[in-house]
């Protein structure tokens, strides 16, 4: 049997990407959490948020740490496998990829020093400002990885140079390239992802407590954190998804029509499948359950004009439609869950028998895989259904492989990535799982540590000469 180069090095990167993206949503998310609980802190000097953001904080170090290592790997890529691709992208990926690493990376990993050794040698406003901007480092980090791939989905911004077979995009336009027209589209919808995963696993997390009866209080305190930002970000993912579903239909219909097995225009409205199995020998989807001009009326705002189909995009430029389908659509009924769940455990949070519902706790603990999947399905949706191009409408993944890599040389790579990143998985399972069993200081014993050798929590400055000593374990406890 002959290996196909390009098929193993989109497998390659598919594989390094997908691992990859385990960590940076629950990074971004995690962030926000760190921030909402240590400015709570700053505000009342309740000492028990700063125990719960101690304790979110080693379980950010680690997944940063690992998200880094595995991250690195994706850049190499561009180089050995993908050459082709990287001249013609390289005008612009290197200027979004040098931002990244200047504005998002270096920012993030600075301040992360003093975030996590930093809390008994600054004073708690200096750590705070430390936890914004790893916070913040680690969306911004987001930001120009997303405009850079976004480019490649509607690119703009650009012309064409060099001579026939050796051509490359040279930007022509900086702004419009970064505000290409998908790009601020795809960006919200993955911060709310981002945002929805770091809340449900703090959730986890806590319902796991709950249903143990230990660190009730933090527990209940930091499930109402997480839940509000939960189903506040599920809400708006609805709302992101519908609006990128339309950008999605005006620039790229082939990726649209893929992702709702679309294979023949109708001719009135086009309905929506709620459920189905695309068969793509015969240009159907099996048990198909459609809701008649839903998807004309959700796209167009008028439910009579029908949706482009597959039958309207040339053979060789249509993309496959099962993957797509099926991505997609996991995506959609796994946001719909988080969405209803979510807004239960709000009404029932407002009621106040929220955590005597031992099995809405115990959904709540395996629900963190959730936003996991999506995350994962949603990119593949995008990124498959824009094939055959690699860059839509410009470069076609076919040509954008490296001439001289060998089937082989892929092969290999991608056995010894697989027992690198399953070595890597296990760690982080087994240090996460470590400290989620040891759980976060009690209060006693942050307050022991404090008031204990050189006093860490007793910051002393001078004003006028005088000293003032300013105790950050006052305020209610």
């Amino acid at each position: 049997m002959d290996l196909d180069p390009v098929f193993l090095s989109r497998a390659q990167f598919g594989l390094t990407i997908m691992f990859h993206y385990l960590f940076p949503p629950l990074s971004i998310g995690l962030g926000l959490i760190m921030v909402i609980c240590e400015a709570v802190y700053l505000w009342t000097r309740d000492i028990r948020y700063e125990a719960a953001t101690r304790f979110l904080t080693k379980i950010f170090a680690v997944n940063f740490a690992v998200g880094v290592a595995t991250g690195i790997v994706m850049e190499f890529q561009f180089g050995t496998n993908w050459s082709t691709y990287s001249r013609f992208v390289g005008d612009v990926f290197g200027s979004a990829l040098a931002a990244e690493g200047i504005f998002a990376f270096f920012l993030e990993s600075g301040f992360l020093a003093v975030l996590v050794f930093g809390w008994d040698r600054v004073t708690p406003r200096v750590h705070f400002f430390s936890t914004i901007m790893v916070f913040l480092g680690s969306v911004f980090s987001a930001v120009w990885i997303i405009i850079a791939n976004s480019w490649q989905q509607t690119p703009a911004g650009f012309h064409l140079v060099g001579e026939t077979g050796a051509l490359r995009a040279e930007i022509t336009d900086f702004w419009v390239m970064i505000f290409n027209p998908s790009s601020m589209h795809r960006l919200g919808h993955v911060l709310l992802g981002s945002f929805t995963q770091g809340a449900f696993f703090v959730m986890s997390i806590c319902a796991f407590y709950i249903l143990k009866n230990c660190h009730r209080e933090f527990s209940t305190r930091m499930f109402g954190i997480a839940l509000s930002i939960g189903c506040i970000s599920s809400w708006a993912l609805l709302v992101s998804g519908h609006s990128q579903a339309q950008m999605v239909a005006e620039h790229q219909p082939a990726k649209l029509a893929a992702f709702e097995g679309l294979y023949q225009t109708s001719s009135g409205g086009t309905g929506l499948y709620l459920l189905g199995w695309p068969d793509e020998e015969k240009r159907m989807v099996r048990a198909g359950v459609k809701v008649p001009n839903l998807l004309s009326l959700l796209v167009y705002g008028d439910a009579d004009k029908p949706v482009p189909g597959l039958d309207r995009i040339p053979d060789d430029e249509e993309p496959p439609v099962w993957v797509p389908f099926m991505s997609y659509h996991t995506m959609v009924g796994l946001g719909t869950f988080f969405i209803a769940i979510t807004s239960l455990a709000v009404f029932l949070w407002w009621w106040g028998t929220l955590f005597t519902h031992r099995w809405l706790m115990r959904i709540f603990v395996v629900s963190v895989a959730g936003p996991y999947l999506a995350n994962q399905v949603g990119w593949v949706a995008a990124e498959v259904g824009r094939q055959p191009w690699v860059v839509y409408g410009l470069l076609r993944t076919k040509d954008a492989v490296s001439p001289s890599v060998e089937a082989w040389e892929v092969l290999v790579s991608i056995f010894m990535f697989s027992v690198i990143y399953i070595a890597l998985l296990a760690v982080w399972l087994f240090v996460v799982n470590e400290k989620i069993q040891k759980g976060p200081e009690t209060v006693e014993a942050l307050r022991a540590k404090k008031a204990d050798g050189d006093q860490p929590g007793v910051f002393v400055r001078r004003r006028g000469g005088l000293a003032e000593s300013e105790s950050m374990l006052e305020g209610p406890n």
